[in-house]
């Protein structure tokens, strides 16, 4: 599938092309990493924007974030879900913190471990006061997973904005995926703090990447 086979819907944001290459600018920009943080007493000062990406286990949440930031690299790739195990900070530049969230759903770690993750995401969302968007990454060929919804329900919980991210568009023909948009749509009426709006993605064919950057832009 090509980025032109991606159907564009009423819910798939269209950008005008000074928004997109802002989004473009912004993403060259360096990008370095922080610190990772296993504890909320590690969390770094409040100084600037954050923009948090989470996912299940294995959604393709670091291919994303590498391709945002046209890395190959810079969040760890693996085939093992789970990997991640602490919130990740980067550093943009000093226009914004990007903050990759441990994978959720399924981890390769002792349980008392992923209750201590599941504990720290919770405390991070609800009191981080420059946190301004999450971004909640679903794989399309599945939809919305429980794990999906116990994250989306801690977000409308905590007055969290968030939009939804489907990753692997590529994976899906025009047809599979419209009825997967419109069924994400529909679902996402229940959850007061969602966004309408939602991105179909594919790190592999660049597809939606640079509509997400000029969303992320559009935040600052």
């Amino acid at each position: 599938m090509t980025e032109e086979n991606i159907p564009v819907l009423s819910s798939v944001p269209t950008y005008k092309e000074k928004q997109i290459e802002a989004g473009r600018m912004l993403f060259t920009r360096p990008v370095t990493f922080m610190l990772g943080v296993a504890k909320l007493e590690q969390l770094p000062t409040e100084d600037k924007v954050e923009i948090c990406f989470a996912g299940r286990s294995n959604v393709g949440k670091s291919s994303l974030i590498n391709a945002l930031c046209s890395r190959k690299d810079m969040a760890r790739t693996s085939n093992t879900p789970g990997r991640t195990q602490q919130l990740n900070f980067f550093d943009l530049d000093g226009a914004f913190n990007l903050v990759d969230l441990p994978g959720y759903g399924f981890a390769q770690a002792p349980k008392d471990v992923v209750r201590s993750w599941q504990g720290l995401i919770r405390h991070y969302l609800r009191g981080r006061v420059t946190l301004r968007r999450v971004f909640v990454l679903i794989d399309s060929r599945h939809g919305f997973k429980g794990a999906d919804l116990e994250m989306m329900k801690m977000l409308d919980e905590t007055a969290v904005s968030y939009q939804v991210v489907l990753t692997k568009a590529d994976k899906l023909k025009k047809g599979q995926m419209e009825k997967r948009i419109a069924e994400v749509v529909e679902a996402l009426k229940k959850h007061p703090a969602a966004l309408n709006q939602i991105f179909a993605t594919s790190s592999e064919k660049s597809t939606g990447i640079a509509e997400l950057r000029a969303e992320v832009a559009s935040l600052l």
